[in-house]
């Protein structure tokens, strides 16, 4: 009854309009003054403990680097590079904008940055080409989704947050720990690899049924050429994924990293960003963050009250003596994240919804590693349905077409990242092979 009466306040003021982290604080202060006897003191320590964790400094730090990124030329030259490389194949520029969205995922951390940086040059110029602008927003729209997938992820680095410090019985009664950042960036490399590869099938077996255009093939020399163009925006891959596998530093000392060398070669190296703007882009970053955190802040204090009240564990007792298995199970969370997906961002469905689901599929014998490259998948899809995707509103900006419009033109990407997504759920080694291989699992 009280899990009942927490998640239908949430679900009201939710439904209000009400932001995400003022609904879950309303949610908190309104069960904490009514129907429980927890100190206001513990509470307000939580509140503090909660968003001092070191890991939580990633997610400032990376949105400052995709900031400075996506304000540079960056994106400019990983199309470039991308083009030279698979534009002369069946619906080349397509094809470029799904490997150039999946380069800039790789150093950007973000999904609607992704489809800004991305959509912004690659729209008009396909257009430009002779291709639909329904073609290649749906293209931005679904590939843009590789950001939270392709490591570094902010998505990954909430879930890690959300869970962390959650110790809970697995189906053999032995305690099972949390997954690291480390491990998630390591899991989310070969799924986010084969959904490109996939939405680039997909791409290109539209442009060669409807007969779209293909570029010209580049020589070795102009690929050379864009390469050497590109080359310092493609090494923040190297030097940050490099250096948290070999361990030279953490996912969150990665980030500052990240940070600091971003507005390097936006600012000094490329030449892009003046540093009269680094104001700006900092400000916009701070904005960001300080969002972020705050949805934070409350979705620990949900968790919290989650945890005190005993609510996860009783779910998780309760879908066990039921009989559901592991299979039924997912395919249930599938469907719940997919629809609630439609009406809330990632940032604050993972915050409510990794908590509560954690321990039930931790009870069933799931690996943490592999649920969460799951959710994060669902985040994904979500970000390209309607009514609250965000890619979809940032696609529509670009391309100036209609938000049904752009629904409409991103169906078939959609498809596959759903059948990507089953993939994922029912064959965990395409998670799991690369951590257990380099030894993190």
């Amino acid at each position: 009854m009280t899990a009942l009466i927490i998640f239908a306040l949430l679900a009201v003021l939710l439904l209000t309009g009400m932001p995400v982290s003022i609904a879950l604080g309303l949610t908190v202060m309104g069960f904490l003054f009514t129907m429980t006897e927890v100190p206001m003191d513990s509470i307000a320590l939580k509140l503090f403990t909660g968003i001092e964790k070191f890991e939580i400094m990633a997610i400032p730090f990376f949105i400052l680097a995709g900031g400075f990124l996506t304000h540079g030329g960056v994106a400019h030259r990983m199309i470039r590079f991308a083009s030279s490389m698979v534009g002369h194949l069946p619906g080349g520029m397509g094809l470029a904008a799904v490997l150039a969205c999946a380069l800039f995922a790789s150093i950007s951390g973000s999904s609607p940055a992704t489809v800004a940086a991305i959509g912004s040059i690659m729209i008009p110029a396909m257009v430009k080409q002779g291709y639909p602008a329904q073609f290649g927003t749906g293209i931005v729209s679904t590939s843009g989704g590789l950001g939270i997938l392709l490591p570094p992820s902010i998505v990954m680095v909430m879930y890690a947050v959300a869970t962390s410090g959650m110790m809970v019985e697995g189906p053999d009664g032995a305690k099972v720990g949390t997954a690291s950042i480390g491990q998630l960036f390591i899991a989310g490399v070969v799924p986010g690899l084969i959904l490109a590869l996939c939405l680039g099938a997909t791409t290109m077996f539209r442009a060669w049924k409807l007969g779209y255009p293909r570029m010209p093939r580049a020589t070795y020399k102009e690929r050379w050429r864009a390469f050497m163009d590109s080359i310092w925006g493609l090494m923040l891959i190297v030097i940050v994924m490099g250096g948290i596998y070999s361990g030279v530093f953490t996912p969150t000392e990665a980030a500052a990293i990240s940070a600091v060398y971003a507005f390097v070669i936006a600012v000094w190296v490329y030449k892009d960003v003046k540093l009269k703007d680094v104001k700006r882009i900092v400000l916009e970053s701070a904005a960001m963050s300080a969002m972020l955190l705050y949805i934070i802040t409350n979705a620990v204090m949900f968790a919290f009250i989650l945890t005190s009240e005993q609510i996860p564990q009783a779910i998780a007792e309760w879908i066990v003596s039921q009989g559901m298995g592991l299979i039924v199970f997912l395919l249930f969370v599938n469907v719940l994240l997919l629809v609630i997906g439609m009406v809330m961002e990632p940032s604050g469905l993972i915050l409510i919804m990794a908590p509560i689901l954690f321990p039930v599929a931790m009870k069933l014998g799931m690996d943490p590693v592999h649920f969460g490259i799951m959710l994060v998948v669902n985040m994904e899809i979500g970000l390209a349905t309607p009514p609250v995707g965000l890619n979809l509103y940032v696609a529509s900006s670009i391309s100036k077409l209609g938000l049904t419009e752009v629904t409409k033109s991103t169906i078939p990407w959609l498809l596959t990242g759903l059948g990507f997504l089953m993939v994922i759920t029912f064959v965990p080694e395409v998670t799991l092979w690369l951590p257990r291989t380099m030894g993190w699992l």
